[in-house]
């Protein structure tokens, strides 16, 4: 079984050709030389015409390996709270298949991560980072993990089962943390409470993000898969973390009274 596009010609181009422009114009072309090692990036999931620039900012500043940790909100319900997909995926720029090793590690070694299929069919917040990550790296394959909403004791023990997983399977593996920040606010409301996240990831503090987003009511929707993926790169040994970009929807809509916050940054 193979997985197909549900957010294509909706959050991005289904056309490859029109992909492949798409991708050109979005994601600067950056000399492997130039790029950063990473543990994680935090990018947003909007349509490619208001996050798309931000993201393809992001990743092209790191060396993205062959293997990239997937980790989305689950915006539909459906599913599992911790759902794994082990289908390949059916893309516009080509199949990106599942690396079933470092999936069955993670299977095997965790208590709550299962085999779901269900909770992909639908999300669009893993699919989008898809051809972004294709761009920039052509022999790409994935390990999906679609997110529900769970406890920061439970995203600790998470992340700790995807460290010893990644530990275990010895070659390079990026997490792509996959997020919007706040929803549908001014842009000077947004900025002022997606400041207060933000600066909590800038200061590698998971569990002040965790705390800080319910306790000031953020509507950043992937705030779990943020403090799963920032925990489990802090057991990988981060140290850094680099903010590439904030910006708006208004940018690109012009209306600055209701916007979705988007930000770009590096976990190193």
């Amino acid at each position: 079984m193979t997985r197909m596009p549900a957010a294509a010609d909706r959050f991005y181009p289904g056309d490859p050709e029109l992909l492949r422009s798409a991708m050109e114009m979005l994601v600067p072309v950056v000399a492997e030389a130039d790029k950063e090692q990473a543990l994680a990036v935090v990018l947003p999931h909007a349509g490619y015409i208001y996050s798309g620039a931000t993201a393809g900012q992001t990743i092209s500043r790191v060396q993205v390996p062959e293997t990239v940790l997937i980790l989305g909100p689950n915006h539909h319900g459906r599913g599992e709270a911790l759902a794994l997909g082990t289908e390949d995926w059916s893309m516009p720029l080509g199949t990106v298949p599942v690396n079933r090793q470092l999936a069955a590690d993670i299977l095997q070694g965790s208590a709550s991560i299962v085999e779901d299929e269900e909770a992909h069919l639908l999300e669009h917040s893993l699919e989008v980072q898809v051809p972004l990550l294709q761009q920039v790296q052509p022999g790409l394959r994935i390990v999906p993990l679609v997110v529900s909403q769970i406890s920061f004791s439970q995203c600790r023990k998470v992340a700790q089962e995807l460290a010893t997983a990644i530990r275990k399977y010895e070659q390079p593996v990026l997490m792509v943390a996959s997020t919007d920040m706040s929803h549908y606010e001014s842009r000077q409301q947004a900025a002022q409470k997606d400041k207060l996240a933000i600066e909590r990831i800038l200061a590698l503090d998971p569990q002040g993000l965790y705390a800080t987003v319910i306790g000031q009511r953020i509507t950043m929707c992937g705030v779990i898969p943020t403090t799963i993926a920032l925990l489990a790169a802090l057991e990988l040994g981060a140290t850094r973390v680099e903010l590439v970009r904030y910006t708006d929807s208004g940018e690109a809509s012009g209306d600055t009274r209701q916007v979705v916050g988007y930000a770009g940054l590096i976990i190193s």
